[in-house]
């Protein structure tokens, strides 16, 4: 009889999601573990795996609507299940990713308070090559031309349903599939007339309210401050260029921003408050003894904060592997909730596209965001000559209820120490 899905609680307080792309429609067979929809959320764009095997006999909502939790996603006829066992199952069955290909929850987005994060490499996401394999999945079946479209539309194949022979996916499947995305894009954008002046109205996402929503909360509940710094790095430049080619060998790109994301973990050893959270209410600042910093990764999909996590125990060869993972599963749409939750101190690499100096706005309830410039050529004075120089902007926002004046100095001048001399970054 008929098993009704409704739209499950997937954690992380998301009470709604909106229907970005439906995989199935009615009469098709669909198995347990097989991708029903893909819903955009306030903090991830997710596939919603079936609970059961059967036959689709209705789906609720149209591409583009928003679906609240525990309301009717889809309706599947299972053979050999009598109505009141079906209804029953429906009310009680609680949703549980299943690890099986195409069944587990992957997410891609999950903004903290993240409008003023930028690109987290130094040039760019195009150019990072994987460190690692993002997530095990079997390989799709697809034809020839099938694989060539997908990569000319830079698709990710394996998000593509097949209609071809045992699943194959078929090259009239990438443009269906790509369409849907079409489709989905255009019902948020709508141009219209105003007094004769044109205007464009954009539809916002789960996650740009999301953002207004946290952007709004950070400003309010955090008291910001910022200092502005300058590092000459003359040395550490040196050091990339010598280690660079080598690392490339191994499938690892080695950016200026392993070398960083190590000088924070252990300048944050030295000065624990900017590590921190504030609990107002119990009169109490906690501070956290782990080091997992967040870094702003720019996508085509918006803004995403990924965490790397215990900083402080990685080498700097780690470091940029789990940078060109996270890099790449972010691309790839494969973002999972735990690649996002947990950070202490975040990290915001505007200077990969041009910018000096900012005021990033901290990711709260953290304590602090560090944003990093543009590395520059400059003249420098170095033992009372002025010679060329190597110089990296910095610029740090702090919850001044937390931290001073003086140690947020103190802790900036120790990760300039570090990375003018990163070495010391090795042997403490």
């Amino acid at each position: 009889m008929r098993y009704i899905f409704k739209f499950p609680d997937i954690g992380e307080g998301l009470d709604e999601g909106t229907i970005a792309e439906w995989y199935v429609e009615k009469g098709q067979e669909v198995e347990m573990g097989d991708s029903l929809v893909k819903m955009e959320t306030d903090k991830v764009v997710t596939d919603i795996p079936s609970p059961k095997t059967g036959k689709v006999a209705r789906v609720y909502g149209k591409v583009g609507e928003i679906i609240h939790v525990g309301e009717p996603l889809v309706e599947i006829d299972i053979p050999g299940v009598d109505g009141e066992e079906a209804q029953t199952e429906a009310k009680t069955t609680e949703f549980e990713p299943i690890k099986e290909e195409g069944a587990g929850v992957v997410g891609t987005m999950e903004i903290a308070d993240s409008t003023a994060f930028l690109p987290a490499t130094d040039e760019g996401l195009d150019s990072v090559q994987s460190g690692g394999q993002a997530q095990k999945a079997k390989k799709a079946l697809a034809t020839p031309v099938a694989r060539a479209m997908a990569k000319d539309m830079r698709l990710n194949i394996n998000d593509v349903k097949g209609t071809g022979p045992a699943g194959r996916v078929m090259k009239e499947d990438i443009k269906q599939h790509q369409d849907s995305g079409q489709k989905f894009k255009q019902q948020q954008t709508t141009t219209i007339q105003d007094n004769a002046k044109p205007v464009e109205i954009i539809k916002m996402t789960q996650i740009r309210k999301a953002i207004a929503r946290n952007m709004i909360q950070s400003k309010h509940k955090a008291a910001h401050m910022s200092l502005f710094d300058e590092v000459e790095i003359s040395e550490l430049v040196r050091i990339r260029s010598k280690y660079k080619d080598k690392f490339e060998k191994e499938g690892i790109k080695l950016s200026y921003l392993p070398f960083i994301l190590k000088a924070t973990a252990l300048a944050l050893k030295e000065f624990p408050l900017l590590n921190s959270e504030m609990n107002l209410e119990a009169g109490q600042l906690i501070l956290k003894k782990y080091y997992n910093l967040g870094i702003a990764v720019d996508t085509d999909n918006g803004l995403l904060v990924p965490v790397i996590r215990n900083v402080d125990k990685l080498s700097i060869k780690e470091i940029a592997h789990e940078i060109n993972t996270i890099a790449n599963k972010a691309r790839e749409q494969k973002l999972g909730m735990d690649d996002m939750k947990d950070g202490t101190f975040s990290i915001t690499n505007f200077g990969s596209i041009g910018g000096q100096f900012a005021v990033p706005v901290i990711n709260y309830p953290q304590a602090a965001i560090l944003g990093i410039g543009r590395l520059m050529k400059k003249p420098v004075v170095s033992n009372d000559t002025i010679v060329p120089g190597n110089v990296l902007p910095l610029s740090i926002s702090v919850d001044h209820r937390i931290v001073d004046g003086g140690e947020v100095s103190r802790f900036v001048s120790r990760i300039m120490e570090f990375l003018s001399d990163p070495v010391s970054l090795i042997i403490g």
